[in-house]
């Protein structure tokens, strides 16, 4: 009686052993390959998520860079999260100054890096030690521009190799300003309209490098009938059309002769050198939860995006993508070799 006790014992042992096994190992779901050829990726399921299981950024907003170390940073209502490669928060800054970043860059200036921001319900563009988180310089309305009290709510932020700073007043009237290293004023120039060389919601803004001299490749979201990409010139002078057709793009992140385009309609689609679309990632379906920032964590999908905003490419080609969504989103995709 004795000798079965503990054969039953054990064997009850193994059983709770192989139980929990299967309850943890679906928990979370398994990888979803999405995209083609050198451009296709695997997700990571529950990466960038606390212990616990729950988002480690709450609401966001925002955007996503890395730095040299290989370290994420992303922008959330909150302020702003650090994670490691492996999706560990390893730093954070909140409150006041890092709250509601709604685009970052991240710049190596010396032996430091740099993240400027900005942010659009603080009606400013603002740059900060990446390691340390001293505010360095904020950037307001310039009155220099003689525009009056315009509504300020700016979008994207971009930096030239010299130090010259783009702020783009996408949610409000639509020029991008210019200012030097130093936050002085240079010039500002685009207006708010539906035409060829106007922006319709310049909502997101990056140096396209893959071309000589490198220029602003700028999101006009809105633009009807879809949104599109367009090029501008250091000086502001247009360029072109780059590609249309992209839904409703928020921001633009290039790697060599690729670019990652968000759409908020719940995909993020990567261009090659020529502007050609080569892969699209995470396409929802769905049209109730395409460009809905109302989904909450339960009711994510692996795989599948809602509201695509902001992206960033690592060392790796890896992509790093947040979704505008009211319980924080924040996703790996690892590229497939």
């Amino acid at each position: 009686m004795k000798k079965f006790s503990v054969l039953f014992f054990l064997s009850l042992m193994v059983f709770s052993a192989c139980l929990v096994t299967d309850v943890n190992s679906q928990e979370l779901p398994s990888p979803v390959r999405m995209g083609s050829g050198s451009m296709t990726f695997d997700t990571v399921p529950g990466w960038g998520l606390r212990p616990d299981g729950n988002s480690a950024i709450g609401p966001c907003h925002g955007g996503v860079v890395v730095d040299e170390a290989g370290n994420i940073y992303t922008s959330a209502n909150a302020g702003v999260f650090v994670f490691s490669p492996e999706g560990s928060v390893v730093q954070s800054y909140l409150g006041g100054d890092y709250t509601n970043l709604h685009d970052i860059e991240i710049r190596k200036e010396g032996d430091q890096e740099f993240i400027y921001g900005a942010r659009n319900q603080a009606a400013e563009g603002i740059k900060f030690n990446a390691h340390s988180g001293e505010v360095v310089l904020k950037l307001p309305l310039p009155e220099e521009a003689g525009l009056g009290k315009v509504k300020f709510s700016p979008t994207a932020i971009t930096v030239a190799a010299n130090g010259d700073i783009f702020l783009s007043n996408g949610y409000a009237t639509n020029h991008i300003f210019k200012f030097d290293k130093n936050g002085k004023y240079l010039m500002h120039f685009g207006k708010k309209g539906n035409g060829m060389e106007e922006f319709n919601t310049a909502h997101g803004m990056t140096l396209d490098t893959r071309y000589e001299p490198a220029r602003l490749l700028i999101c006009d979201r809105n633009h009807q009938p879809k949104g599109r990409l367009l090029h501008y010139s250091l000086e502001g002078e247009f360029i072109g059309e780059v590609v249309t057709g992209l839904g409703m793009p928020t921001s633009v992140a290039v790697q060599g002769d690729y670019v990652s385009v968000p759409d908020l309609h719940g995909r993020l689609v990567v261009l090659n050198k020529s502007n050609t679309i080569v892969a699209v990632l995470g396409h929802n379906p769905d049209p109730a939860k395409g460009r809905n920032y109302n989904i909450p964590q339960d009711q994510w999908i692996e795989g599948i995006f809602s509201g695509t905003h902001g992206s960033y490419w690592d060392a790796d080609g890896n992509l790093y993508v947040q979704d505008w969504n009211v319980s924080g989103r924040l996703m790996k995709l690892v590229r497939v070799r």
